[in-house]
């Protein structure tokens, strides 16, 4: 796993954009190391997050503004009376099949990324009412929200695991190295 990126090395800025984006997936990926689903989906701060609900969301919306870009729509709808639903596990759902998933979705990514012909290249906003209307964004925007989604959930994710046993991100990359972090 990515823990550290150095863009010079990355050869383009394709390369660097999703080079950060995977030191973020990393970061969330390792809070669940060890963890069973229950205490993934536990809640032990104020907040009503997860880290189960974060792996969750963080696919469900990197695989929307894919599809958007696409001009296709979402694999999942949201809508008023069911977004909730992209913050916990419901049915099946496993810790284990959201990473999969999440997995599938982000080489999905890469691979759309690195086939666009230029990060200038547009596509429209969706006619949301907190996006202004006919509103176009490029490639490049593309990217540098899907790097913020999910480094505000990493830092999120860091909190939230934290809180359940102690365990700091450090020592999460320790435990992922098989070091014991000194």
């Amino acid at each position: 796993m990515v823990t550290h990126v150095r863009p010079e090395a990355q050869g383009d800025e394709r390369g660097a954009l999703l080079s950060f984006l995977a030191e973020q997936r990393g970061g969330i990926r390792r809070s669940v190391l060890g963890l069973t689903d229950g205490q993934a989906s536990s809640r032990p701060s104020a907040s009503e997050l997860s880290l189960a609900g974060l792996i969750k969301h963080v696919a469900e919306t990197e695989q929307g503004w894919i599809a958007r870009a696409r001009q296709e729509a979402p694999a999942v709808a949201r809508d008023e009376s069911n977004w909730h639903e992209c913050f916990v596990l419901v049915g099946d759902e496993t810790v284990a099949s959201q990473l999969a998933y999440w997995e599938k979705v982000a080489a999905e990514t890469e691979a759309f990324i690195r086939a666009v012909p230029s990060l200038d290249d547009t596509f429209p906003l969706p006619n949301d009412p907190w996006f202004p209307p006919d509103e176009r964004v490029s490639m490049r925007w593309l990217c540098l929200t899907l790097i913020r989604e999910t480094a505000r959930h990493a830092g999120h994710a860091d909190v939230i695991r934290e809180s359940l046993d102690g365990a700091s991100a450090w020592d999460l990359v320790a435990k992922e190295q098989g070091t014991s972090g000194e």
